[in-house]
């Protein structure tokens, strides 16, 4: 089976549409920044760094240091799809991330964000 086509795409290239996101609602690159340091556990010169290698999104969660095992609590429809019922582990993640963007662009507090 083919990878789907996101799995090859730089996460530097959809990081500006998840803070112009953010900013439209009133919320701040930082706090993008913090959900993606949550779910990953990269730090910020780490994740600055994978922005500007323009690394893949297959290969930013493979080389996450720590994917935070309090994300299975995130749950919810991301694109018509519930988070919590997709099998493709990889898939999953990337699903996870968006669906931390739309709380932070609804409005929702960074601590029901981060699962606290």
């Amino acid at each position: 089976m083919a990878k789907h086509r996101i799995y090859s795409m730089s996460v530097a290239g959809v990081y500006p549409f998840y803070v112009a996101k953010a900013e439209k609602k009133g919320r701040t690159q930082a706090e993008v920044d913090e959900i993606i340091r949550w779910l990953t556990g990269y730090s910020q010169e780490a994740l600055n760094d994978r922005l500007v290698e323009k690394t893949n999104f297959e290969d930013f969660f493979a080389q996450a240091p720590r994917l935070n095992p309090s994300r299975s609590l995130i749950t919810g429809v991301v694109c018509g799809v519930r988070v919590e019922e997709i099998e493709d582990p990889l898939m999953r993640e990337v699903r996870y991330l968006d669906k931390l963007v739309d709380e932070l662009a609804k409005g929702r507090p960074m601590e029901k964000i981060l699962r606290k």
